[in-house]
């Protein structure tokens, strides 16, 4: 039996498309995990084309549209203290439900305002928030989910078909949401927004069922601790344990700020202000980012096994870091197209490393509360580097800030691969 044994595993270990298909044939619980974030994450998408385009049609305001998107980001942020308490203490696929349940109330609200006409800022701000907090719930307890679905043998791959998979609808929502826009309603973008969290509470249901006692894993979790307090500190403690966590997570505060400042502030000034590129070069720029984050995330789920995953992570980054550095150089769209495309590779083998190495060293009954604290350090200074960027940019030129700001992001991750605890991680 041991030779016919060895025979079968070998096909399965040299075809990347049996392992792709490994996590549907392994676990019971993927494709319902799978399929609910990826519906919701779709209708998400929808809206987030939609919203701008509407708040500016109803005050031509970049302030207000910056006090949007400030209402939806704090919640968010202030939630996630607690969050990583909550997560570890309750029945985490639960939590997801609830928070689909009302995300689902609140899109179908906004949705119908705004069909009737009714929508305003004060109301639309109201809204903003209140699913600000829910993503501030939900995003920690999905992480921790999904350490449970994604088990050691399945990892890589689950990981790479989620990254994939969800890259490919950024493809999709946003040119979905600009013909919904431009041809019909913003009320029939939220309508559809809403209606994939139908589809994913069903597939939360399923979930459930499917982990059975592992989606409780948070309620049989270690209770030395009632407080989120304590529980905030217990986290920090987990990540202390691990050099490559806290080092990471403490860099990414400030790589962060550069490179998501250029990309969301100062990428579309360049096509749209300096250069005076057509709109759809723009998108299409955006479209080939993610089609470069797609092929990031097939190369790494050919292999069942990466070497060198540190190198391997902060090369990644490295590489996004030189694209925008790059691309302040640029003079041809289509020049500015494929650095944009490289950036998004780059950026994808970074992330993709760093979720893999959080569900392989975080134990899964403190994996909320760490969860929260990785997401507090890449959101909370967000808000303040948007603001610094744009204000540098004013001061002196966008051309410069780009490269000023790609050139400190591409600094702090040479200065952490002198860090010999971060080069050899594996």
């Amino acid at each position: 039996m041991m030779p016919l044994e060895s025979e079968k595993a070998k096909p399965s270990a040299s075809s990347p498309l049996r392992r792709f298909a490994a996590p549907f044939a392994q676990s019971r619980a993927f494709p319902f995990l799978w399929l609910g974030h990826l519906i919701s994450f779709l209708g998400s998408s929808i809206t987030m084309v939609i919203l701008p385009v509407l708040v500016y049609s109803l005050t031509g305001s970049s302030a207000t549209m910056g006090i949007v998107m400030a209402v939806y980001m704090l919640p968010n942020v202030l939630m996630l203290p607690f969050a990583g308490h909550i997560v570890d203490r309750v029945d985490r696929v639960k939590i997801m439900l609830v928070a689909d349940i009302l995300r689902f109330l609140i899109m179908a609200a906004t949705a119908f305002l705004a069909l009737m006409h009714l929508l305003s800022i004060p109301l639309l701000l109201v809204l903003v928030g209140g699913y600000g907090l829910l993503d501030g719930l939900f995003q920690p307890a999905y992480a921790a989910v999904r350490a449970s679905v994604f088990t050691p043998d399945i990892r890589i791959a689950a990981n790479s078909l989620s990254q994939v998979t969800t890259q490919a609808a950024r493809l999709i929502g946003p040119a979905l949401g600009g013909l919904l826009i431009t041809h019909w309603s913003a009320g029939l973008g939220f309508g559809i927004d809403a209606f994939t969290y139908l589809i994913s509470m069903v597939c939360m249901l399923y979930l459930r069922k499917a982990l059975g006692g592992r989606s409780r894993l948070g309620e049989t979790a270690i209770r030395r601790s009632v407080h989120w307090k304590e529980d905030f500190k217990e986290g920090l403690a987990i990540l202390r344990g691990h050099p490559w966590l806290w080092i990471t997570i403490l860099a990414f505060c400030f790589i962060n700020i550069c490179f998501t400042g250029v990309t969301s502030v100062l990428i579309p000034w360049l096509f749209k202000v300096h250069h005076s590129w057509e709109p759809y070069l723009y998108g299409l720029a955006v479209t080939f980012s993610g089609v470069g984050a797609i092929i990031a995330g097939l190369l790494l789920g050919m292999r069942s096994q990466w070497n060198h995953r540190g190198l391997i992570a902060y090369g990644g980054a490295l590489i996004s870091g030189l694209a925008l550095l790059s691309l302040s150089f640029a003079q041809t769209a289509g020049a500015a197209i494929a650095l944009f495309a490289l950036e998004g590779f780059g950026i994808m083998l970074f992330s993709m490393i760093w979720e893999i190495s959080l569900q392989d060293l975080v134990p899964q009954e403190a994996f909320g509360r760490v969860a929260s604290l990785d997401m507090m350090g890449s959101f909370a200074l967000l808000p303040v580097g948007f603001i610094v960027v744009g204000w540098t940019a004013d001061w002196i030129g966008g051309i410069p800030t780009i490269a000023i700001f790609s050139g400190l992001g591409i600094a702090a991750i040479l200065l952490v691969l002198c860090i010999p605890s971060i080069r050899r991680f594996q």
